[in-house]
């Protein structure tokens, strides 16, 4: 979807959805592929990815009254709660994971792991602290590998701008882990 007509017509959409959130299915139909591909590239799992698809529409239906149209399109809108929900599930099984370690004596190196698991804890901390688009250009970069250029298609921004949201988000995140470290 891209254009002014377009963009219309997705205006229209979403506002018929807050007025009647039965008219919300059109709009799920144009976007649950798009939604659907983005979750799974970044999830791996064909469950997980289901389950949190399912996840971000429930949420978008709920959220849908509380939408404001600022010009970008509604998948923005999606990606971010697709994002915000990718990362949940990430911290919750990342907690799981830190409540199953085993006991372990120091001479095993237990605490250097530690160390490292809640340098990372605190790192993703600092990254929701960022703004969204700094956040989304971050787990892109680094925890999904792509490139600058399918980030800037992602966000319909230009490389340039891709590059200055990372150099800032980097810049935030080196600040706030030297001072967790003084």
């Amino acid at each position: 979807m891209s254009g002014p007509e377009t963009q219309y017509d997705e205006k229209a959409l979403i506002e018929a959805a807050q007025e009647n959130p039965s008219r919300f299915a059109e709009l799920y139909e144009l976007h649950f592929e798009r939604v659907y591909a983005y979750i799974a590239r970044r999830v791996g799992e064909r469950s997980a990815a289901e389950e949190l698809t399912s996840h971000v529409f429930q949420q978008a239906l709920a959220n849908l009254k509380n939408f404001k149209w600022r010009g970008a399109p509604f998948a923005a809108w999606l990606f971010r709660i697709a994002a915000n929900s990718i990362a949940d599930r990430a911290h919750r099984i990342a907690r799981e994971s830190l409540n199953d370690l085993p006991e372990r004596g120091a001479s095993s190196g237990f605490e250097v792991e530690l160390e490292q698991v809640e340098t990372v804890v605190r790192i993703y901390r600092f990254v929701e602290q960022l703004p969204w688009d700094q956040q989304h250009v971050v787990r892109s970069r680094f925890a999904e590998e792509k490139s600058i250029r399918e980030i800037a298609r992602e966000l319909s921004r230009s490389e340039g701008a891709v590059k200055q949201l990372q150099f800032r988000a980097l810049k935030t995140l080196r600040a706030r882990l030297s001072e967790q470290d003084v």
